[in-house]
């Protein structure tokens, strides 16, 4: 039977070497949807990212993929399939301008035939119009915030349908936390399906449809995101004091 969600984990396996980080985890998200994944340093949140691209191979369960399983295709091909992720260190381009970055996040627009993929760039500019002030400028000279706009930008422009963004307000002053966050409520309107991991569980379920919290390589708690944020399990053990990776 296929599945109805945009994207949907089942029972997925993954890890490093010998070691299995990820124990039998469950997830979906549907179209337009924003889910959370939270959970303490160490749970398994940037391997269960890594798995979805590509990065990392699937060591047993399934992912599915508009209902079709994925498993097999490559890093390369989840990307022109629509699946875009936003690791945690960014990994731009420093001796290349922020438009040159931005270019380069428009192979798969130029690879599907779109004549106009340039024109989005100027889509880009209107979410950060800071990054339009600096289009010239090395983005290794960049500030933290604008490096995260731009990392985002760039994944924004091969257009995708699910962007996964990994940890996008670690080490960001808490003005520019504000604002990448507003950016991801301004990006749940246009439609692209968000999976979000994040340390700061307080943001992350505020904006969120849904929310997992991934402990020990599992699943222990999942839910509407408002519930999650009112339980006294998840309040005391990530709302309750600051946040850390």
């Amino acid at each position: 039977m296929k599945s109805t969600a945009l994207i949907e984990i089942r029972d997925l396996r993954a890890g490093y070497g010998k070691a299995e980080v990820l124990h039998g985890i469950g997830l979906h998200a549907d179209k337009g949807q924003v889910i959370t994944v939270i959970g303490p340093n160490g749970a398994g949140k940037s391997t269960l990212l890594n798995t979805v691209m590509g990065v990392l191979p699937i060591r047993g369960g399934e992912l599915l993929y508009k209902g079709e399983a994925i498993n097999d295709l490559s890093l390369e091909e989840r990307v022109m399939a629509g699946i875009a992720l936003v690791p945690e260190k960014r990994e731009l381009f420093g001796t290349m301008t922020v438009e040159d970055n931005l270019e380069l996040g428009g192979f798969r627009q130029m690879r599907l035939g779109n004549a106009q993929w340039r024109s989005r760039i100027d889509d880009v500019y209107d979410l950060f119009p800071r990054l339009k002030e600096r289009r010239l400028q090395l983005s290794g000279t960049l500030s933290g915030g604008e490096r995260q706009m731009l990392a985002v930008g760039r994944s924004l422009m091969s257009h995708p349908e699910v962007l996964m963004l990994d940890e996008p307000s670690l080490g960001l002053a808490p003005l520019i936390v504000k604002e990448i966050f507003a950016i991801i409520e301004t990006l749940r309107q246009t439609g692209v399906t968000i999976v979000l991991v994040e340390q700061n569980a307080r943001a992350a379920l505020a904006v969120a449809d849904h929310g997992y919290v991934l402990e020990m390589g599992e699943v222990s708690v999942q839910g509407p995101a408002r519930e999650l944020a009112q339980d006294p399990r998840v309040i005391d053990t990530y709302l309750g004091k600051a946040q850390s990776k």
